[in-house]
């Protein structure tokens, strides 16, 4: 068998587990909305993703559904200053207090749930978020829709995973920048974090003890 060291052209999508239904505890479950946030979600963001805004309704169906059963509700907000040596890899965005920085007015946050800041593609990464989730709520399980899929939403399932975290991504509820970037994120969560993924995220359903 010859290895193709360098890929060109297309190249094959691996298999990707998808389950048909997944049954969540209500109170031992995290809902976390990765990054949508106008400069990403508006198509005059700086870093605007085209399907971004065919995720929101879903989402909200989503949030909708979490909030009815009492599910802990998390914002990830991507946050730059800047001069953020983040802007030597992307253009300048999400400079926090702009328009920019804000999440989307379709997804706003109620006072109940938790903003988490952050400035680096993994929410867990110099934040407050594990000590929420481990140590505040007792989370085991966490659910997360948002952008980019490949990159902020990777990350933080990836680091999710590694600290035993039930992972749970709906396609659906994901926007990518491309096909393979979709493709990626679906298979290394089922396959390496400790994850799940379903197609929908009408195939979610939480649990409400007794």
């Amino acid at each position: 068998m010859t290895v193709d060291f360098v890929p060109t052209g297309t190249v094959d999508v691996p298999d990707i587990a998808y389950e048909e239904r997944i049954e969540l505890p209500a109170t031992r479950t995290g809902l976390i909305v990765v990054d949508m946030q106008n400069d990403f979600v508006k198509p005059e963001g700086g870093l605007s993703v085209p399907a971004a805004t065919e995720v929101v309704q879903n989402i909200q169906r989503l949030l909708a559904m979490a909030r009815l059963h009492r599910v802990r509700i998390i914002y990830t907000q991507d946050t730059q200053l800047p001069d953020d040596p983040e802007f030597d890899i992307w253009p300048k965005h999400c400079v926090m207090g702009t328009w920019s920085w804000e999440i989307i007015e379709a997804l706003s946050p109620h006072p109940e749930d938790l903003i988490c800041r952050k400035n680096r593609y993994d929410a867990f990464y110099g934040s407050w978020l594990n000590h929420f989730l481990s140590q505040v709520w007792d989370i085991e399980h966490l659910v997360l829709v948002g952008a980019v899929p490949n990159i902020c939403v990777l990350h933080t399932a990836a680091s999710a995973g590694l600290r035993w975290y039930r992972v749970v991504v709906p396609a659906d509820g994901i926007a990518a920048l491309t096909t393979f970037g979709q493709a990626l994120t679906l298979h290394q969560v089922s396959s390496l974090y400790n994850g799940d993924v379903v197609r929908s995220v009408d195939h979610l359903h939480f649990e409400v003890a007794g």
